[in-house]
């Protein structure tokens, strides 16, 4: 990996970075859209690439269920097995421990999971998370870390994360061993809950491990946590990664969740939110999410954002249209996955903009003046901002400000037309 920070954002901790790999140059900060199982449902990698999408993450859990490594093997990785021909991270395995907890049995040797389908016991190690993931082939592979719910509180944090540290230097040695480190990039993910301390034991120990780390994840969060916690953990963890390695936040999807770790200092992002909303019929748009499933859109004759260039909005679809179809045909929800991507894609690509023409601040004061319009702004957008020099109350009479996380549009609807 060739990673370079381009441009600094001179109030916040946001950068602009270029990390180069086997596949391809990724500019940060990003979004990875998730195709868990080797494909973001409902479009193919070609329309994915066409999309801009230069990064976009596999699950290595799923894809060694089906279609196992002796398939990925076979195809050469899962680049020439889903058509992809940009970079591609893959996901250890670890976030199963959570979402497949009645499935699992976790031990100092591996995870011991029942699968979903047959019920069949599978030992993930250490070593086999990376050996999978080095049939898979990504640019970007992840340690197997020790994970658990973010509300998870007492000894059981510790002992992830200690557990973590231990699988981490297993994971470096193997991947050492397979003569890949030049084409596949490990990164470790810093653990602790919720718990400033244990984060911080975490961090000592895997800024340690440098030499053998291209770049570090922040993972644990995003489980349902209060949002005054979680920005706190980003910032900790995000001030001390190392300058010269890539930052990514795991399970970040909001555009507003997006943009505060961005002004914290994190590179990359990723979330089923884009894509899996799109399947409900919520489009997200710089006025807040919007629901086409509402009788209101049946006679709504115009896109979904006039000014957004994604196929759905530039070839005409109508939300009427959409509405229309969104809870029985198909191709509605392709259509609005399609300009949840190019959203996605938007909000982090103005965040690039911004901070390389030093104008970041003002950029997240319009965004979340537009966004927040005519409803309450959560206090933790504010307070995390605020923590880095910028504050997007600034100017605004009277600002609705609520705390916890704001208003919950993704089944409602805000948009002004």
């Amino acid at each position: 990996m060739q990673f370079e920070v381009i441009a600094k954002c001179h109030t916040t901790r946001a950068r602009v970075s270029s990390m180069t790999m086997a596949h391809g140059t990724t500019y940060l900060p990003t979004f990875m859209p998730v195709a868990t199982q080797g494909a973001l449902k409902g479009l193919t990698a070609q329309q994915v690439e066409a999309l801009g999408v230069t990064l976009m993450l596999n699950n290595t859990y799923h894809l060694n269920l089906r279609p196992g490594t002796k398939v990925l093997d076979a195809a050469g990785g899962a680049h020439k097995f889903q058509g992809w021909r940009k970079n591609l991270l893959t996901d250890s395995g670890g976030f199963q421990m959570v979402s497949l907890s009645s499935f699992t049995k976790i031990t100092e040797e591996g995870v011991l999971f029942a699968s979903p389908f047959t019920g069949e016991p599978t030992m993930l190690t250490p070593e086999e998370s990376i050996g999978i993931q080095h049939s898979i082939g990504a640019d970007i592979i992840m340690q197997l870390d020790d994970v658990v719910h973010s509300l998870t509180t007492g000894p059981r944090v510790e002992e992830a994360m200690w557990r973590s540290i231990r699988w981490l230097d297993r994971c470096i040695a193997k991947h050492k061993s397979s003569g890949r480190t030049d084409r596949q990039n490990l990164f470790a993910i810093v653990q602790g809950g919720l718990s400033p301390d244990l984060r911080q034991k975490c961090l000592d120990e895997m800024i340690k491990r440098k030499p053998d780390l291209p770049g570090y994840a922040i993972g644990g969060l995003s489980g349902g946590e209060e949002k005054d916690v979680f920005w706190q953990i980003v910032k900790l963890c995000a001030e001390q990664l190392p300058e010269d390695r890539p930052r990514y936040c795991m399970g970040i999807g909001f555009a507003e969740d997006l943009l505060v770790c961005v002004a914290l200092g994190v590179d990359m992002a990723d979330c089923v939110f884009p894509t899996r909303t799109a399947r409900f019929g919520v489009a997200l748009t710089n006025d807040g999410p919007l629901n086409l499933r509402l009788e209101r859109h049946r006679t709504s004759f115009f896109p979904i954002d006039e000014d957004c260039p994604c196929p759905t909005c530039s070839s005409g679809v109508s939300r009427a249209a959409l509405h229309d179809l969104v809870t029985r045909e198909t191709v509605a929800a392709q259509a609005i996955t399609q300009h949840n991507v190019v959203f996605q894609a938007a909000v982090m690509g103005g965040a690039r903009d911004a901070i390389m023409e030093g104008r970041f601040p003002q950029y997240l004061k319009d965004f979340f003046r537009r966004y927040f319009a005519d409803v309450a702004y959560p206090k933790w957008c504010v307070d995390a901002l605020r923590s880095v020099g910028v504050d997007i109350l600034e100017g605004i009479e009277n600002p609705k400000v609520v705390e916890g996380k704001g208003a919950k549009w993704e089944y409602s609807d805000k948009a002004p037309k």
